[in-house]
């Protein structure tokens, strides 16, 4: 009999080990449960080096005490030991890490714009947390075989969502592109949190034709601040400067 090895991901260690003990009593699967994203990050450290990598994760869309509204997606590794990572960023984290595991998002509520988020992050469904133990078991089942699970109810306005960032990420490629390479050169390093000063001195130019060549990326994006440039240069698909090399350009993800 092939198991399906499952990782309940919860900061509420009642609903944890109820739903754990749960999905224990099916003959074909085998469940751990791990009290934050850090914990999470551990077990599947472990697992993946003692050759026994877990299949599906499930994850609680409120996990370290998200703030109504979702909180934007972050490096997993930014999170500290006490767990403060959100479910959509640890979804992030373990899709960048191992790709193979599915991941599965609990809610308390029907969110379409946060489970939006979760299928960009990479997660393969958004599952209501008082939904039955054969629908999850379904849903669980359906992901590993490259099924994509949303509740009914959701599909219209997560449809809306994607198609809404899809058309902001494009907007902000199109401006992007407008930039000269020597720009697009700046953008990156702007990126990478890079001052003027620091510019300067990695594209051997001087601080007065960076300040120009910054004062043209704003004024062709639209914005008004760096922040705001790094913000929709990341909507751009524009990564930041390889500062251990040449500068680069990297696929990005939504801001």
């Amino acid at each position: 009999m092939v198991r399906i090895r499952v990782l309940v991901v919860d900061d509420h260690r009642i609903f944890a080990e109820s739903l754990a003990a749960a999905l224990a009593a099916e003959p074909d699967v085998d469940v751990s449960a791990a009290g934050s994203g850090p914990a999470a990050l551990r077990c599947l450290e472990r697992a993946a080096v003692e050759g026994r990598r877990y299949d599906v994760l499930l994850v609680d869309a409120d996990l370290g005490g998200n703030l109504p509204g979702g909180r934007p997606a972050v490096p997993v590794q930014e999170g500290d030991e006490d767990g403060l990572v959100d479910g959509i960023s640890l979804v992030t984290g373990v899709r960048a890490a191992q790709p193979a595991v599915r991941i599965v998002v609990l809610a308390e509520k029907d969110d379409p714009r946060r489970a939006a988020l979760a299928l960009q992050a990479g997660a393969s469904g958004w599952v209501a947390k008082d939904c039955s133990l054969s629908r999850l078991l379904a849903v669980i089942r359906g992901v590993l075989r490259d099924e994509t699970h949303l509740p009914p109810a959701l599909l219209t306005g997560v449809l809306k969502e994607l198609t809404a960032a899809r058309k902001h990420r494009t907007e902000s490629e199109r401006l992007v592109e407008a930039l000269t390479p020597r720009e697009r050169e700046v953008l990156r390093c702007m990126v990478a949190g890079l001052g003027r000063k620091a510019v300067a001195e990695r594209l051997f130019l001087s601080p007065h034709t960076v300040r120009t060549h910054m004062q043209n990326v704003l004024g062709k994006l639209g914005v008004h601040s760096t922040l705001a440039a790094v913000a929709l240069a990341r909507r751009a698909g524009v990564g930041p400067a390889d500062l251990a090399g040449d500068v680069v350009e990297r696929g990005g993800q939504l801001a």
